[in-house]
């Protein structure tokens, strides 16, 4: 028989690494099962890589269409994962007090917002290998620097993060799913992510060359189709963008 007190119940929160890790992997399912979002982050990418790729629409320089087109198509995919569906996730999160839930249980606020943020890199991954092996399969051939794209690629998830959970924590939840939509439409046609920016006219290339995604698609373009060394005025403007959105994400956000 065993002894007293073997079986007693030892109530309390789980381990904090514990809790962000499962909370992190609801987040991935829940948005992985949300076909809106499977729209955003891999239907559409995967579309318009395969489309410009085979269709000769838009003028993309020199040399096959595939080697210019993969590398923003890498940057909208950390786009529409890290802003546009972070952002209408968590806005809609918010408007129906799931986050006010959470907030009151034993995971921390910030310990949430950590678990939000592996779940987007979780599923950026999921992204780049399904977009790395089409692109393969079209024929692309990259070049430079692994860590320095890793780098643009981290960098650009904090600026995209921190701008859709500023979105999602001022704006009312069906605000917030318009203008995430529409600022991914209008990033995607002026972003240099299949349109080359020395398209559109020189005032316009100034202005448009600062947005976070275009310094995304242009850094890894120039690294990827090119073999440029590190793209430091590029990693400057996202990291600019990553500690604007996240600061303000941080002191503007609201809970309900």
């Amino acid at each position: 028989m065993s002894a007293a007190g073997t079986y007693t119940p030892k109530p309390g929160a789980a381990p904090l690494p514990r809790m962000i890790a499962a909370q992190a992997a609801l987040e991935t399912k829940m948005l992985l099962r949300n076909g809106e979002q499977l729209l955003l982050t891999v239907v559409i990418p995967t579309l318009l890589l395969v489309l410009f790729s085979a269709v000769d629409i838009v003028d993309t320089g020199d040399g096959k269409a595939v080697d210019f087109l993969a590398p923003g198509i890498l940057a909208l995919a950390v786009m529409s994962t890290a802003f546009t569906g972070q952002a209408i996730a968590t806005g809609f999160e918010r408007r129906y007090g799931v986050l006010k839930r959470l907030g009151a249980s034993p995971l921390p606020r910030w310990a949430l917002m950590a678990a939000k943020t592996l779940s987007v890199l979780v599923t950026e991954v999921l992204q780049i290998v399904l977009l790395t092996v089409i692109a393969f399969a079209l024929g692309w051939s990259p070049h430079g620097n692994p860590f320095a794209v890793l780098l643009l690629l981290v960098l650009g998830t904090a600026a995209f993060s921190g701008l859709g959970l500023l979105m999602a924590g001022t704006l009312k939840a069906e605000a917030t799913l318009a203008a995430a939509n529409l600022v991914f439409l209008l990033l995607l046609v002026g972003g240099g992510v299949i349109v080359p920016l020395d398209k559109f006219p020189d005032a316009a290339q100034s202005v448009l060359g600062l947005l976070p995604i275009s310094a995304l698609s242009d850094g890894l373009r120039d690294m990827l189709q090119h073999g440029a060394g590190m793209p430091w005025g590029d990693l400057g403007i996202l990291a600019v963008w990553a500690v604007i959105g996240l600061g303000a994400a941080g002191r503007f956000f609201r809970w309900e």
